[in-house]
C-alpha cells in the first residue's frame, strides 16, 4: 500500500493518544478517581502504544513520512521504569549465537552507521548519543559461535581482529586477560546512551507535530474483527484507524489473550556502575573498550555525564513490571563486584555509584515480534526484544513504519517476524529462572 493508499484507508478515524500501556479487559476500563488524560482535539491516523524503542522510533518515522501519528504511554518516554529508560546500552553485532544471526548482524551493522546518521542529523549541538569504544569479546577457547561471527563479518565486509594475548596486554593494559587466551575485537561497536536516545526520538516526533498523551489504556472496543478503541484509567475512548502496541514486558498483560505465553517478560536485567579511581582515567572512554566474558559485559564511563564503570549480568525473576522493584540487591552487586574484579583488578575496591534494574521481554524463537494482531486487522504488535532491541533503534523504527503503512523494505527479515505460534509452557512459580540467561546470549 501507498502513502496515498494508506490515508485514504486510514484518514477516517477520530484518534487520541497518550504515552503508555494499560492492561486488557473484558469490558470498557472503569473511571477510577484520577486526574484525566489531557486528550488532543485531533483525528490522527496511527496510535502508538508505548514510548519505548520500538514505540518512540516507530512514532517518529511515521512523522517523518507525513502519517499523522501519535504517542500514549503510562509514565512517558525513557521513564524508569522502561526497558529503554537506562543510562546506555551496548552496540555490537556479534549475533552469531542467534538462529538469525545473518539478519540480525546485518541490521546490527546497519544500526552502528544509523546511530551515527542520528548524531549527525539530530545532535550536532549537544553531546552524540552514539560513542564507539570497539567490544572484546574474551574466551577460554574457539568455539562455533566465535567461527561463525567471522564468518557472517567476512561476508558483510565488517572489520574484525583476532588478538592474541600480548596484543590485548598492550593494547588495554587495564584488562587482566589471562583467563581468556582467545579475544576477538569488533572495532566499530560502541555504546548508545539509551535514555537520552529515547528523549531525543520523543523530541523530534514533537517538533514534527506528534502529540503524547500519558495515560494507561485498555484495547476493549472491538467490532468485526478490529479494535475501534483503547480507554484509558480515566474513561475517555481513544480512537484510531491503525494501533501499534509497542508495549515492551506489559504486552503480556496488555494483550494477555495474544501474548500471555508467546513472550516471556519476568526476566530481570541487573546493571551496576562502579566508580573509577580518582585520577586514572584508564576505565573512562575512550581508554577503554566495551567487553564481554563469560557471566556479563560491561563498558567504560562515556560522555558527556560519565555515570560510571557499567557492568550488567541476568538478574532474578519478577513476574510484574509494574510492581517490580528496580533496584539490585546487595548480593547481586557483590557478585558483580567479584566478576568485574576478576576482569580489572584495579576496580576492585571502588564504590557503587548507581544500580539499575528493568525488565527484558523474550519471544519464544529470540527473534523480535513485527506483526498484525491476529484477531485485529488494524492492529500491530511490536516487540519482543530478547535484550538486544535497542541497539537496533533506528533501524527498527524505520521497518515498522513502512510495514505500517504498506511497505516492506526488508522482505528477508520479515518472516522471521511473525507472530509464532508457538507457545511458552506453563509458567514456574515467580522467582525462579526462566532458563538459559537471555540477557547474556553470546556468554554461554
Amino acid at each position: 500500500m501507498d502513502r496515498r493508499k494508506f490515508l485514504g484507508v486510514t484518514g477516517a478515524g477520530a484518534l487520541g493518544l497518550t504515552t503508555g500501556c494499560a492492561s486488557a479487559g473484558t469490558g470498557r476500563a472503569e473511571a477510577r478517581d484520577l486526574a484525566p488524560a489531557v486528550i488532543p482535539n485531533r483525528s490522527p491516523e496511527v496510535l502508538v502504544i508505548g514510548a519505548g524503542v520500538f514505540g518512540m522510533f516507530a512514532a517518529h518515522y511515521l512523522r517523518d513520512m507525513g502519517v499523522d501519528a501519535m504517542v500514549v504511554d503510562q509514565h512517558g518516554p525513557a521513564n524508569l521504569r522502561a526497558t529503554s529508560g537506562a543510562e546506555t546500552r551496548g552496540v555490537r553485532s556479534s549475533y552469531a549465537s542467534r538462529e538469525h544471526h545473518p539478519i540480525w548482524m546485518r541490521w546490527a551493522v546497519q544500526s552502528i552507521e544509523a546511530w551515527k546518521e542520528w548524531d549527525a542529523r539530530y545532535t550536532r549541538d549537544r553531546a552524540p548519543l552514539f560513542v564507539t569504544t570497539g567490544n572484546i569479546l574474551l574466551r577460554e577457547e574457539m568455539s562455533p559461535y566465535l567461527e561463525r561471527c567471522a564468518e557472517q563479518w567476512d561476508a558483510l565486509g565488517t572489520e574484525y581482529e583476532w588478538l592474541d594475548p600480548d596484543e590485548v596486554k598492550y593494547r588495554f593494559p587495564m584488562l587482566d586477560n589471562s583467563r581468556y587466551p582467545l579475544a576477538l575485537w569488533e572495532p566499530g561497536a560502541g555504546v548508545v546512551r539509551a535514555r537520552a536516545a529515547v528523549q531525543s526520538a520523543a523530541e523530534q516526533f514533537r517538533r514534527n507535530g506528534g502529540h503524547f498523551v500519558t495515560a494507561k489504556v485498555t484495547p476493549d472496543n472491538v467490532q468485526g474483527g478490529r479494535l475501534t478503541g483503547v480507554t484509558t484509567d480515566s474513561g475517555e475512548v481513544l480512537t484510531a484507524d491503525t494501533y501499534v502496541f509497542a508495549c515492551g514486558p506489559w504486552l503480556p498483560k496488555v494483550l494477555p489473550e495474544v501474548m500471555g505465553n508467546r513472550l516471556r517478560a519476568r526476566t530481570m536485567g541487573y546493571v551496576v556502575y562502579f566508580g573509577t579511581p580518582p585520577g586514572d582515567h584508564r576505565f573512562q572512554w575512550p581508554n577503554c573498550p566495551s567487553f564481554g566474558a563469560p557471566g556479563g559485559t560491561g563498558w567504560p564511563a562515556v560522555p558527556p555525564d560519565y555515570v560510571g564503570f557499567r557492568a550488567r549480568s541476568g538478574g532474578a525473576s519478577s513476574p510484574d513490571p509494574d510492581t517490580s522493584s528496580r533496584h539490585v540487591p546487595l548480593e547481586s552487586v557483590e557478585r558483580q563486584r567479584e566478576w568485574v574484579a576478576g576482569l580489572f583488578p584495579a576496580l576492585a575496591d571502588q564504590p557503587v555509584l548507581g544500580t539499575r534494574a528493568c525488565h527484558y521481554e523474550s519471544s519464544i524463537d529470540g527473534n523480535f515480534i513485527i506483526d498484525v494482531h491476529p484477531g485485529w486487522e488494524n492492529a500491530w504488535i511490536v516487540g519482543g526484544g530478547s535484550a538486544e532491541a535497542f541497539k537496533q533503534g533506528p533501524t527498527l523504527g524505520s521497518y515498522i513504519a513502512n510495514r505500517i503503512i504498506g511497505r516492506d523494505i526488508d522482505p528477508e527479515a520479515t518472516e522471521g517476524f511473525r507472530l509464532n505460534e508457538e507457545e511458552f509452557e506453563q509458567r514456574d512459580p515467580p522467582g525462579e529462572p526462566d532458563g538459559p540467561d537471555p540477557l547474556d546470549p553470546y556468554h554461554p
